[in-house]
């Protein structure tokens, strides 16, 4: 049997969901089956788990927003976002029943719906693995003491988790997954290729970190950056939280090579509550995300457009 797995692309809880999720299909329908990987993202360009992707005997589609197409066999996400509208929800719970398809907005990351899920309802044994579930649910909820420690690189899986998210595509995944089935994952985050791959991408992470420190603007509580002068070689998460503590929430409007994107956050360092769903002022636009991390991707000529949105935004936040 052929499986196609479209998952969130260029993103360490997509990549270790896919890797959780093969492993149950494994033990749940067989070791015969044959897998392939495609790497979906929401900006212009990026492929979205349509009918000219889900064309295996089977299909998945994890981390990433349901589609609804009879081809869909099983389907695991936690955005809040997960459903474009009433019908995709209605044919969602419509199939719920087959006991394949998983959807829980309250869990931190995917990875870990997977891993539950695998584990309570088919017994799947993912000692293995505890490991690459335990680091993705950490960095898809940024559960890190310090913004100091999720910006860092000093670790090797945090290393491996920036050359994932930059060399992310179909190729990667279908060569990284079976590679932490059968490895575990510090030793691959210790790897000469890790290394290699990550080198060039850690002199990139300073320049951004550069640029934000230049850039940054506060307003009250939120930090607004404008990155839109030039193509962004990388984005960093939580880089505003490290040079800005005390604010509660940011708005980066970006330049990358598929066009502008805006990424908005909550800081969970800043000691401030949470008072706003980022997911649902991103969805106004045509994004998506959870409570406290959103996005919005737009075309290549819609520049003035992403900055004016984001400007919006910002000011929205800072109240």
């Amino acid at each position: 049997m052929r499986f196609v797995v479209a998952t969130h692309g260029h993103c360490f809880d997509g990549l270790a969901s896919a890797v959780v999720f093969t492993r149950l299909v494994r033990s749940v329908d067989g070791a015969r089956a044959t897998f392939e990987y495609r790497a979906c993202g929401y900006g212009q360009g990026q492929q979205r788990p349509d009918a000219r992707v889900l064309d295996g005997d089977d299909n998945a589609i994890l981390d990433y927003r349901f589609a609804n197409t009879p081809r869909l066999g099983w389907f695991f996400d936690h955005h809040r976002t997960a459903f474009q509208s009433e019908e995709d929800r209605a044919a969602f719970e419509a199939r719920r029943t087959s006991g394949r398809y998983f959807y829980d907005a309250a869990y931190s990351s995917c990875t870990k719906l997977v891993a539950d899920v695998a584990r309570e309802r088919f017994g799947v044994n993912l000692d293995a693995l505890e490991s690459l579930v335990r680091w993705a649910d950490r960095v898809d909820s940024a559960s890190f003491e310090t913004a100091e420690q999720a910006v860092s690189r000093s670790d090797p899986v945090m290393q491996l988790v920036s050359v994932v998210e930059h060399y992310g595509d179909d190729a990667f995944l279908s060569r990284m997954v079976p590679e932490l089935l059968q490895r575990p994952l510090e030793e691959i985050a210790r790897s000469s290729e890790t290394e290699e791959r990550y080198r060039p991408l850690g002199r990139k992470h300073e320049r951004f970190v550069q640029r934000v420190r230049a850039k940054g603007e506060r307003r009250g509580r939120v930090v607004f950056v404008d990155l839109t002068e030039t193509v962004l070689d990388t984005v960093g998460k939580f880089v505003t939280y490290a040079l800005f503590p005390d604010s509660v929430y940011s708005v980066i409007v970006g330049l990358l090579k598929s066009g502008p994107k805006i990424s908005v956050g909550y800081n969970p360092w800043s000691g401030c509550p949470l008072d706003t769903d980022i997911s649902a002022i991103c969805a106004r636009y045509g994004g998506g995300g959870h409570p406290v991390v959103g996005g919005i991707a737009f075309a290549q000529n819609e520049v003035e457009r992403a900055r004016v949105i984001a400007n919006q935004i910002a000011d929205e936040l800072a109240g």
